[in-house]
């Protein structure tokens, strides 16, 4: 079982530079093909103040960090038993090539189903730019597997 004790815990942050050629390159892998992903004046005419990130981009940031691999395995979740099961992202601003962003996160829940065969947590993190606007809102449910 999971220690609950973890629940209001918070991860150390994690920042992360938004740079343009990182952000292309990620707009194309993921299929995206609107220009303002990867040509800064098509950005710009769109008001953005240059290269905005997409939409699930942010995500990169604590993976980067190494936070969560970290979090997890201090919490003694066996990384081969974990399935991430669902990620929500609330925006209230745009993050773009040359922001930096900080994300702090906290875990708020801790439960199992099935008689404990699955057990997850729930983290909820916030993202942050270099002037301390909020960006987004990152909600992540993993889910560890008890067989």
């Amino acid at each position: 079982m999971i220690d609950h004790t973890w629940i209001g815990r918070t991860l150390p942050e994690s920042r992360l530079d938004l740079e343009r050629g990182r952000l292309r390159f990620f707009a194309r892998a993921i299929g995206e093909t609107n220009p303002i992903y990867t040509d800064v004046e098509a950005a710009r005419a769109a008001g953005y103040a240059d290269l905005p990130a997409p939409p699930t981009f942010l995500f990169a940031a604590e993976l980067d960090s190494g936070a969560v691999v970290k979090m997890l395995e201090e919490m003694k979740v066996p990384l081969s038993k974990l399935l991430h099961g669902e990620q929500g992202f609330s925006y209230f601003r745009p993050a773009c090539a040359g922001d930096t962003i900080t994300v702090t996160s906290r875990i708020t829940d801790i439960y199992d189903k099935k008689n404990g065969a699955l057990e997850f947590v729930v983290k909820v993190s916030e993202a942050r730019n270099q002037d301390g606007d909020l960006v987004a809102e990152l909600r992540t449910s993993l889910v560890c597997r008890n067989a």
